[in-house]
């Protein structure tokens, strides 16, 4: 693999001092500066510092890439600056070597790759920060996708993350509770270590499997147990269309794959109590038909009975506007601080305005909507802007992390796919309100 534990070692503690020094300097620069001085020099630093760790990081491939890659997507935990920089990382990595991904395979399967393909392409069609994928075909002929580990991946794991960990709190950029960045990066850290363990993953993909057996549109490929071990998984290939070439498709096939997609995460987190927490566009596929393939199980969060139902109240006082439960809601999820201040009704309602319309939740929205001209992002940062005196009352959220992350990617699905489609009577089958 790519660099020795002691040269990654090195490289991430100079990116810390790094790091350090320029924090200091900042902070000594504009001691005497006045506040809007202050946030201007902030944001100057956070963006400097979002470039060199995503620089350094994109450098090393392996556990500290992923790390980056996890970070970029918690857009509530790290300033935008550092998030903005660090999504770079979410592009496809450099290609390994074939000739180590081969011996990868012949370690890990113990038995030559010619014994146990017919045909191995060299050449893999996606490649990543902590493995690639191989199209190959199995003696009996069937064509199948082999993800492979990169050698030593996991063995850099923990260091990696403390590493970088140090490098953000050095910055400045946690502002956080010492227990909150615990509870955060326990959240990071079991995250990555189940993307590594793709024994896990092939469960996933089995429970995932039989979950949606009875919608035919939703594909899940079938792990092929006799070619698969902790850091190589061979799948069926499930093939299908890009998103972007999905976006050019009539209205009523976007419909039918935007239910689907709202089915696979709401189902998943109402029916199945585990959702498949990393929706990036790569990770499915689109057939004419209406259908969906989907890929990569290897990020999934489990809850427990008493988080979804938290989560389904929330919702539902969303749903009916009523912000003084919603607050007692946000209290209970960790979101909102417990203190005295108080925060007007108003704020509220005017993030229900936001996030509901996509929705089409009247009064916010009366009938369909259009994802392809949606301005709620747009409408979301601008309040952002007007409503910075409170967001001191409120802070990142363990439990909800990957949640977030969920909702938001698949919003972001739907605006790519340019789909105009009252969600509506779906929101109803999981939320009586």
């Amino acid at each position: 693999m790519a660099k020795s534990s002691g040269t990654r070692f090195m490289k991430l503690a100079g990116m810390t001092a790094s790091i350090a020094g320029k924090a200091a300097k900042n902070s000594l620069k504009h001691l005497s500066s006045d506040e809007e001085k202050r946030l201007q020099a902030r944001s100057e630093l956070m963006q400097d510092v979002g470039i060199q760790i995503a620089e350094t990081l994109g450098e090393m491939k392996g556990a500290v890439m992923k790390v980056g890659q996890i970070a970029s997507q918690y857009k509530d935990v790290f300033p935008p600056e550092v998030a903005t920089a660090l999504e770079k990382l979410q592009k496809d990595a450099p290609a390994m070597p074939y000739a180590q991904i081969r011996a990868q395979v012949e370690r890990e399967l113990k038995a030559p790759i010619n014994e146990l393909f017919t045909e191995f392409e060299e050449v893999p069609f996606a490649a990543a920060s902590i493995g690639q994928v191989h199209r190959a075909i199995l003696p009996s002929g069937q064509r199948v996708v082999v993800k492979v580990q990169y050698p030593d991946v996991d063995k850099n794991c923990d260091s990696d993350l403390k590493q970088v960990r140090m490098a953000l709190k050095i910055a400045g950029v946690l502002n956080m509770s010492k227990q909150l960045q615990e509870q955060l990066f326990h959240e990071i850290r079991q995250s990555l270590h189940d993307e590594l363990d793709y024994i896990k993953e092939a469960h996933n993909l089995r429970v995932f499997g039989a979950f949606h057996a009875e919608d035919t549109g939703l594909i899940i490929p079938k792990v092929i147990s006799s070619h698969s071990s902790k850091r190589i998984l061979t799948l069926t290939e499930e093939s299908g269309e890009t998103l972007t070439v999905a976006a050019t498709w009539d209205n009523d096939i976007k419909q039918k794959i935007a239910v689907r997609l709202f089915h696979f995460t709401a189902g998943q987190l109402f029916g199945l109590y585990r959702m498949h927490c990393d929706p990036h566009p790569g990770n499915f596929a689109f057939r004419p038909d209406g259908s969906v393939v989907a890929y990569d199980f290897g990020g999934i969060r489990s809850y427990s009975d008493s988080e979804v139902q938290l989560f389904r109240r929330f919702a539902k006082h969303a749903l009916k506007g009523d912000v003084t439960a919603l607050e007692q809601d946000l209290v209970a999820l960790d979101i909102r601080r417990e203190d005295n201040k108080t925060i007007p009704g108003d704020f509220y309602g005017k993030w229900l305005e936001i996030g509901l319309k996509p929705l089409s939740i009247k009064p916010y929205q009366d009938g369909t909507f259009d994802f392809a001209s949606s301005q709620t992002h747009h409408e979301a940062i601008a309040q952002m802007r007007t409503s910075l005196k409170y967001f001191g009352q409120f802070q990142p959220s363990a439990s909800t992390m990957m949640l977030d992350r969920t909702i938001s990617g698949q919003y972001w699905n739907l605006v790519h796919l340019g789909v105009t489609i009252d969600l509506s009577p779906l929101v109803h089958e999981y939320i009586d309100f």
